[in-house]
Formats: structure tokens, sequence, C-alpha cells
């Protein structure tokens, strides 16, 4: 690992809730495709299994947000584990449910609570807050925690597509809730390095989304997601054209890999000037890495094409964690991180019906064009909101104020 990198893990506890926030982050990647799987296998009901899956989806991006303001004013430990329960719960009536044939509205009711499982990736993104506030290091580790979604999004599928498969329909998603009670369980037991807390009572109230900034980041990543989503069901489809169904992981595999290498090489860099420039840049450009999809031809040249495209994605990411800190307060730092996310999340489900209608409709090739619309829309969005981003409301506990108090009490 280049020195950089090295040089995070000094800190103590860091590589702990590292590999705990790992774990953790496993089942957002492992899940929904691991129900999809199963429940295709059990009912050969393509429709039920993307349904729930949808379900999922849906109410992560409802309950994720509120999780992470209890979070914010209560602690990790005293929120996560009880909402980890929570989902583990309902992660195990969905697999009595589907192994011994219960009614479909059981399955759904065990979709939403399955919901309430915690964004891991913010808990552990705020604990490199709190270790590296102010510092050129924050950047890299943000840069290595995409790296770490990346590297989940590359391997999750696979092992949970795998076991479901190979073994028994309900491993997948077995695994997924084993993965995520194993790392939150750790992360939460690690209380040295947990954030402080802040009560609303000290802080005022109000969510983070009163911020104008990240209405900004948020409505962007919605249509971000949308592409995201797009891409997954139009390859996916595309493959199975071409004869070569399987290639399907393969190929979205190398568009994961195109973002983790992006993400490596960005955190090994520092930037001088504003990062909503470098931000509207990176979604630019991930719009334009949309447009030589519309010409593809065959699997290898759809490879290459979806690996440039995933240059753009990681670095996106990372500068996105730095604007949160400018336009959110310190107060409600997961929870802003978390409705990006949630963004994500609502885009992804709305990207992924559209493809499959116009799939449907007009066949895989013309599919490419949703993540191309969605490209522009998000571009769109950026540049009418970009004067929001270039003023950070007075008070936020982001970067550039964090650079400042850190200059004052230097000279002090």
């Amino acid at each position: 690992m280049p020195s950089p990198y090295r040089a995070l893990f000094a800190a103590p506890g860091s590589k702990g809730f590292s590999v705990a926030g790992f774990l953790g982050r496993l089942p957002l990647s492992m899940m929904g495709i691991g129900v999809v799987t199963m429940i295709s296998q059990l009912t050969g009901r393509y429709g039920l299994a993307g349904a729930l899956s949808a379900t999922i989806a849906l109410s992560a991006a409802v309950a994720g947000p509120q999780v992470s303001r209890l979070v914010d004013q209560y602690g990790q430990r005293r929120v996560l584990r009880p909402a980890t329960l929570i989902s583990l719960a309902a992660a195990a009536l969905l697999l009595c449910a589907a192994h011994y044939g219960w009614p479909d509205w059981v399955l759904f009711a065990a979709c939403v609570g399955i919901g309430c499982v915690p964004s891991v990736g913010a808990m552990i993104r705020a604990r490199w807050a709190a270790l590296y506030r102010g510092t050129p290091q924050l950047h890299t580790a943000y840069s290595f925690e995409s790296v770490v979604d990346e590297v989940c999004f590359i391997f999750g599928p696979i092992i949970s597509i795998g076991l479901s498969t190979a073994w028994f329909p309900e491993a997948g998603p077995l695994l997924a809730a084993c993965f995520l009670a194993a790392g939150v369980f750790s992360l939460t037991a690690q209380r040295a390095t947990e954030p402080a807390p802040h009560p609303r009572e000290r802080r005022g109230g109000g969510t983070a989304m009163r911020s104008r900034g990240l209405q900004v980041l948020v409505a962007t990543f919605v249509a971000t997601g949308a592409i995201f989503g797009a891409v997954d069901v139009v390859t996916v489809a595309f493959a199975e054209e071409e004869g070569h169904k399987a290639a399907a992981s393969i190929v979205l595999a190398v568009y994961a890999a195109g973002s983790c290498v992006a993400g490596m090489v960005y955190g090994l860099l520092h930037f001088a000037g504003p990062p909503e420039r470098r931000w509207l840049l990176g979604v630019c450009a991930m719009a334009v890495s949309m447009i030589p999809l519309l010409l593809v031809g065959n699997l290898p040249f759809l490879a290459v094409a979806l690996f440039v495209a995933g240059l753009s994605i990681a670095p996106t990411m990372i500068t996105t964690m730095s604007l949160i800190e400018e336009h959110v307060p310190r107060a409600q730092l997961t929870e802003g991180m978390t409705w990006v996310s949630t963004g994500l999340a609502a885009g992804v489900a709305l990207g992924s019906s559209a493809a499959g209608w116009v799939i449907d409709a007009a066949g895989a090739r013309a599919g490419y064009g949703v993540p191309a619309v969605a490209g522009a829309v998000a571009v769109a969005v950026g540049f009418l909101g970009f004067r929001r981003l270039k003023r950070p409301a007075p008070g936020r506990g982001g970067s550039v104020e964090q650079h400042s108090e850190r200059k004052e009490r230097h000279v002090a």
C-alpha cells in the first residue's frame, strides 16, 4: 500500500474499525441481489424477486437518514446495535418465509424491516473525520473508503450469487446477515474511536437536509444513482442478447475496478482550490462517459467503455464527502453522508426501472440511452445548484472552517 495510505493506519484503532467497516458494508452489495437469486430459485417469480429487492432499497432510503440522525444525537453504539437487531430479525423472518412458502405479504414486511440496516460507510467516514478533521489525511481516508466501497461491489454480488446457486438458495442473504452482525457489533465495541454524540438540546433541532448545499448534492446523486441502476440492468440484458449472460458480472466488475483504480490514485493527490469545481467536473465526466455506451457493438468494447466510465466515479464521490463537511453542521455529519447515499439508492431504483421498461420496448442497445439521459440531468442539476455549493453556510463544521481553526490554534 502506498505510504499515504499506510500513514492513515498509524492512528490507534484505525485498523480495527476499518476491518469492521468492510465486513459491515458487504451486505449492501449482497442482500438485494441475494434476495433476487433466492426468490427466483425458490419460486421462479422474477417479478416478485425484483419487487422485494426494490422494497429493501426504498425502505433503507427512508430509514437510513433517520438512523444516522439518531447516531449523531446519541452515538453509534446506542443506536446501531438496536437498529441492526431489527434488521437481522427481519432477515431471519424473510429466510423462513421464503423457505416455507409463507404468504407474499410476509416477505414484503420482512424486507421493510431489513431496510433498518445502518449506513456503515457513513459511520466509518465519521470516524475518519473525527481522527483527521482539517488535515490532508482526511482526503486520503475518504479515497480509501471509496476504494473499499468498490471492492465490496466487485466481490459481494459474486459471493452472494455463487453461494445461492452452488449451495442452497438462502445462503447468499444468510451470509450477508452474518457479515452485518459481525461488522456492526465489532465496530460498536470499539469505543475509543467513536465520534462524540451531539445531543439536540445543545445543538438545536432540524435535519441536515436544511442545508441548501446538501440539497444540491442529494438531488444530483439521485440522477447519478439512475446512471448506476440503469447500467447494471442494461449490461445484463446486453450480455444476454450477445449470448453470454454470465459475462455480465465480469463486465460490471470491470466498471467497479475502474472506479477502484481512480480512487486509489486520487487519494495520493492533493489539490488546491475549491472542491466544488472538481465536483462539477467529475459529474460532467460521468455524464460524458455514458455517450460511448450508445455505440457498443460487443462485450469487449463494452468492458473497455465501462472501465473508462468508472474512472470518474470514485473521485466524484470523494469530493462529495469533502463538500458535505463544508455544508453540514459537524453535529449532523453522519446524517448528511447518509442522505447522499439515500439519494443514490433512490436513483438506482428509478434508473433500473426505467432501463427495464426501455429494454422491453426497444432492446438492450437502446437501454443505454437511460444512463445517458440521467447523466445529462445530473449535469443540469449540478450547474443550477453550483452557486449554493460555493457558499458554505456560516458555523458549519466543514473542512474550510476546520483548516482555519487549526491555524488559529497553531498561532495561539
